[in-house]
């Protein structure tokens, strides 16, 4: 006996790394009849179309999510709320919700405000598994496997629609983990967009001086490991900092004094408080790495 796919029609806003992959790992694991996308722009949904991420373009969202059995948002955060309310009042009884967005608590707040009574079938969700480039040219099908995926259920989701969300990012490979909006958003301020915002500001310290060319001649393997994510896409990471900023003000604030302890040190020539950190930490990144390769 054959059963057909878990999700019959999938609509996706945002057709690029995020949703674009999202889509492509559905259709590799035969879980998907039909993926509509929409956009900002008419070029990435063409590019999105003859690269087989999506089946069509949609043209009017009410219609399209009326039947659809899942949709993903997976536009900056700074859009969201927007396509929120376009969509509220269309959504079909049985329609689940889900996002990308690298924020929670500001995502849950858009969906309360916009949604309403219907805030029950969005089910939060932040896939871990960014890369540097962006667009529809960069999505595939693998992006997620073996990857964590943050599911943030709000207590208007039932367990049946969770266990259905769920179930669509295990089917692109995902490990489902589950926190509260907030505990998400106090652990991505520190771990995620707090490095964000130092590589970018590293990079740019070095951009605008007036010898920059020097300097980037001679930054070797170390500042292009630490910079790496000074590649990311700006705009996203204007939304997440701003949307994240009360915790990542509480991080960066952490992160200056950390700073000021070392150039006391530095000051001091102590070289014990220097040696003492740099090993602490050397320990601690090695624990990390040991487990995440095993």
């Amino acid at each position: 006996m054959s059963f057909g796919p878990e999700f019959g029609k999938v609509v996706v806003f945002g057709v690029g790394l995020i949703g674009g992959s999202f889509a492509l790992a559905l259709k590799a694991a035969g879980q998907v009849g039909e993926v509509v996308g929409f956009g900002r722009s008419l070029a990435t949904l063409t590019q999105a179309l003859d690269l087989g991420i999506i089946d069509r373009v949609g043209a009017n969202p009410g219609q399209e999510v009326s039947d659809a059995d899942l949709v993903l948002i997976a536009t900056p955060v700074g859009q969201m709320p927007e396509i929120m309310s376009r969509i509220a009042p269309y959504l079909g009884p049985e329609t689940l919700v889900t996002d990308g967005g690298s924020t929670k608590a500001d995502v849950v707040a858009a969906v309360r405000e916009h949604l309403g009574e219907r805030a029950g079938q969005f089910i939060p969700a932040h896939p871990i598994a960014g890369a540097e480039n962006s667009g529809a040219a960069a999505a595939r099908a693998d992006l997620y496997r073996g990857k964590k995926v943050v599911l943030t259920p709000m207590p208007e989701n039932s367990v049946l629609s969770i266990a259905r969300v769920r179930s669509a990012w295990e089917w692109c490979g995902a490990q489902i983990f589950e926190l509260s909006p907030a505990e998400h958003d106090r652990v991505f301020a520190a771990v995620s967009h707090l490095p964000h915002l130092l590589s970018f500001a590293l990079v740019h310290d070095l951009a605008v001086r007036e010898n920059s060319e020097l300097y980037f001649n001679f930054a070797a393997s170390g500042f292009r490991d630490f910079t790496r994510i000074a590649a990311s896409h700006p705009e996203m990471w204007r939304d997440i900092c701003l949307a994240n900023r009360g915790a990542l003000l509480g991080e960066l604030d952490r992160y200056r004094a950390q700073l000021d302890e070392l150039r006391d040190a530095l000051a001091k020539g102590d070289g014990a408080v220097l040696e003492k950190t740099f090993d602490v930490a050397r320990t601690a990144r090695r624990a990390w790495d040991g487990n995440k390769t095993k």
